[in-house]
């Protein structure tokens, strides 16, 4: 292979690595399209431009937070919590997107099953939590139950208040435990959330993200605020504070969390050892085998 063409295919692999980035991008130049913003105008290319910046920017500083953690073995959580079509699935993308899956991982619970219903109720949680090294970002949380549970009618009063009561103390022996607890609620606007809604119900590719549920929690709008405000009001505490990220805005609400949870980590640069390829070994008698043309993937495209 010439050095050109060894140069050009290297671009194109990092170009390539760009490409998911933009992919995701174009959901969100639908969601500006249908609010009618001029999404070919010079400020808008400035705006993407700098937003494209930065994210790279912040993304590089969360592989150095990754190799930290691992190497100072801390333990992380982080939860997401907000209204439907708040956000919370872009930033944890974004997040995640350049990292190790062996380092950082997602947990996103279904509905509990008949066992779980009988199970102390945090006892479905703790099975993900981290080991020395790791850190897990929770899209929704044991906090399902002071919203979709107590707005749906999912739990009794009873429980409910139990919940509100150990709740406290359950994130305190986490935190006593060695693990660093950080909580976002992303906060959206009624009308913002409306034209999200829209822009899922008109895009077959988004549709399988509205629910029945998703549609209940549009008209009990001011049920889940009311239900929103007593949970923050009530599990607000020294040791796991929440922080509310605006949301109206996607690239900024994702630019901001990053932002505020790199500050939330005392993290350096790891050094690296220099990375040497070694050269590949060669032996005379070894011959490639041909893959039998029926064991092929047809070359469609």
């Amino acid at each position: 292979m010439s050095q050109d063409e060894f140069k050009r295919r290297l671009r194109d692999d990092l170009l390539d690595g760009y490409d998911e980035e933009l992919e995701m991008e174009l959901e969100d130049r639908n969601i500006d399209q249908m609010a009618g913003v001029l999404t070919e105008s010079d400020e808008y290319r400035r705006a993407r431009h700098r937003y494209f910046r930065e994210l790279f920017r912040l993304q590089g500083e969360l592989v150095k937070l990754q190799d930290w953690i691992a190497a100072t073995k801390r333990k992380v959580v982080i939860l997401f919590e907000g209204r439907d079509a708040a956000g919370k699935g872009g930033v944890i993308k974004r997040i995640t997107q350049r990292l190790n899956p062996r380092v950082c991982r997602v947990v996103a619970l279904p509905a509990p099953n008949d066992r779980e219903k009988t199970q102390w109720y945090f006892q479905r949680y703790v099975p993900h939590l981290p080991a020395g090294g790791e850190i897990v970002l929770f899209d929704r949380s044991w906090y399902n139950r002071a919203g979709v549970e107590r707005v749906m009618g999912f739990c009794t009063e009873d429980e409910l208040e139990e919940f509100f009561r150990t709740v406290p103390e359950f994130e305190k022996m986490l935190v006593r435990s060695g693990i660093v607890l950080i909580k976002y609620w992303f906060s959206i606007s009624d009308d913002e959330q409306h034209l999200r809604f829209l822009g899922r119900i008109h895009d077959p590719l988004k549709q399988w993200k509205l629910s029945p549920m998703d549609l209940e929690s549009r008209r009990r709008w001011e049920d889940y605020t009311r239900a929103k405000e007593e949970m923050l009001h009530r599990t607000h505490i020294p040791e796991a504070p929440w922080w509310v990220v605006p949301a109206d805005d996607k690239k900024k609400a994702r630019l901001n969390c990053i932002s505020h949870l790199l500050g939330q980590l005392p993290y350096q640069e790891v050094e690296r050892p220099e990375v040497v390829l070694p050269a590949r070994e060669r032996h005379e008698d070894y011959v490639r085998h041909p893959v039998p043309a029926s064991m092929i993937v047809p070359q469609v495209f």
